[in-house]
């Protein structure tokens, strides 16, 4: 396959693990005041994610390009900053207005 293509394709990728980490967080953060047991909320939630993150992140490096994670990690990071600029403080703040 091309390689810009691969390229483009594990960009894809970083934004959607960057979705799927991010959007669990924010899940799990609104989730905190109804649940009993907020530690262990957090605990299993974190390991969860992380595990499904690192476990991709590491099916990427398989091959030995590690031009690949590095353009799905920078596709995570901008899901980041996007789903942040999205659901941030500001907004936040105007909904419970």
């Amino acid at each position: 396959m091309n390689t810009m293509v691969i390229l483009i394709l594990m960009l894809a990728v970083g934004l959607v693990l960057g979705a799927f980490y991010f959007m669990s967080l924010w899940q799990t953060v609104s989730r905190l005041a109804q649940t009993e047991s907020r530690l262990r909320l957090l605990m299993i939630s974190y390991v969860l994610r992380l595990a499904v993150v690192l476990t991709a992140f590491y099916f990427l490096l398989a091959d030995g390009h590690w031009e690949r994670l590095a353009v799905a990690m920078i596709g995570f990071v901008a899901m980041r900053k996007i789903l942040t600029h999205h659901f941030g403080p500001q907004k936040t703040a105007e909904a419970i207005r």
